[in-house]
């Protein structure tokens, strides 16, 4: 009988002050039409990298995405003292054997690939360590090679292979598709949707002038005029970690400690990291008001709906204290409609010292929720939800 995976909902709202958290082509900040009011809107792309740069940050293992491996191969091969025609030729063979017909890349522009791929940084090193390992090899193909005619593979598909589709905690988090070497494939146990003001957010000017510093006689006024748009909002967040995936990709092997840490450190990370857009004129490094999970079998439920009304503003001004309630009640209405059958466990952390009985356990930091919510996801585990 098969068992339906497990989930953890993850519910921020997250008032930001005057910002441009994410770009459009214009440069001014994205929107999207919602409940048929504008609203702020900050895509998932956005928030989701500085959340995988700072997992990586603390986990001191770092992934990249980049189309540049056989060029940055044959870079330290050179700096290793290969002549640079060798070294190329070298770099070359990692598209060349990596299977049978190759992976697809631009021959003129270094052998760097067609597609981005997303790996480890330390598979460079081990990419140069191959080459050096097979340098004999490599020097024979090369001699043997005639200039214009398609290069023959003679390095180690399988141990290539094995270093392109090698994985990091975040790549087992946040997925990666790698179509030329399917083995690659990792499904992304993590989904992010995009932020969203709950109530109307029309992007506001912002005039503003540079003052020329060492003007010239007869000069006078601004060197540079502008405009630039800004919002302010309370922002809706959600994201939903499917357990049992992140179990099948970090494998059977791994102890409940280590995956109970990485579920940990992704809350705690997609709690507080901010998108970078126009951080040094703005500074909006301001914390959530609310964290609330839940975790579920079944289907993960986002309670984005919650907000297709925008919330008005209390009497007193601010939007936080409506929004929270609105968040509250719809909880409270996803209960009575899907019953708690499938619902786990649940709590949440706020600025407000009073508890929200109706969002279940009421812990008293950011940290303790992210403990908290990662040992709940898992405690209750089922062989069958694992794989």
């Amino acid at each position: 009988m098969h068992t339906p995976a497990r989930f953890l909902d993850l519910h921020i709202l997250h008032p930001v002050t005057a910002a441009n958290l994410n770009r459009d082509a214009d440069n001014d900040p994205k929107t999207i039409s919602y409940g048929n009011v504008t609203r702020a809107f900050v895509s998932p792309q956005a928030w989701k990298r500085p959340i995988r740069l700072n997992v990586e940050q603390d986990l001191e293992e770092h992934a990249a995405r980049t189309r540049m491996v056989p060029p940055l191969v044959a870079q330290k091969l050179q700096e290793a003292q290969w002549p640079d025609d060798l070294a190329t030729f070298a770099s070359a063979q990692i598209v060349r054997s990596a299977k049978t017909k190759g992976l697809k890349h631009n021959a003129i522009e270094g052998y760097r690939t067609q597609a981005m791929l997303y790996l480890p940084v330390d598979v460079i090193d081990d990419l140069v360590a191959l080459c050096e390992k097979h340098r004999t090899t490599l020097e024979e193909a090369f001699a043997a090679h005639t200039p214009k005619k398609k290069i023959t593979p003679v390095l180690p598909a399988k141990d290539l292979a094995a270093h392109l589709t090698s994985r990091t905690a975040s790549i087992n988090l946040f997925g990666r598709m790698l179509a030329e070497l399917p083995a690659g494939h990792v499904e992304a146990a993590v989904q992010m949707a995009p932020a969203f003001s709950v109530h109307r957010s029309d992007p506001q000017p912002d005039f503003f002038t540079a003052v020329e510093d060492l003007p010239q006689d007869g000069d006078s006024g601004s060197a540079h005029l502008q405009t630039a748009f800004l919002t302010t909002s309370l922002f809706y967040r959600f994201a939903t970690i499917n357990i049992t995936d992140l179990h099948h990709n970090l494998g059977s092997a791994t102890p409940t400690e280590t995956v109970n840490d990485l579920i940990a450190l992704f809350v705690r990370h997609f709690i507080l990291s901010m998108p970078g857009g126009k951080k040094t004129s703005t500074a909006p490094h301001t914390l959530p008001d609310l964290v609330h999970y839940t975790v579920r079998d079944r289907r993960s439920v986002s309670y984005g709906a919650a907000f297709e009304q925008p919330v008005k503003a209390a009497p007193q001004g601010g939007y936080t204290t409506p929004a929270r309630q609105a968040l509250t009640d719809y909880a409270a209405t996803i209960n009575r409609l899907l019953g708690t059958r499938h619902l786990i466990a649940q709590g949440h952390t706020s600025t407000t010292a009073k508890p929200l009985t109706t969002l279940g356990t009421h812990h008293t930091s950011f940290d303790d929720l992210a403990a908290a919510c990662a040992t709940e996801a898992t405690a209750a585990l089922t062989p069958a939800h694992q794989p």
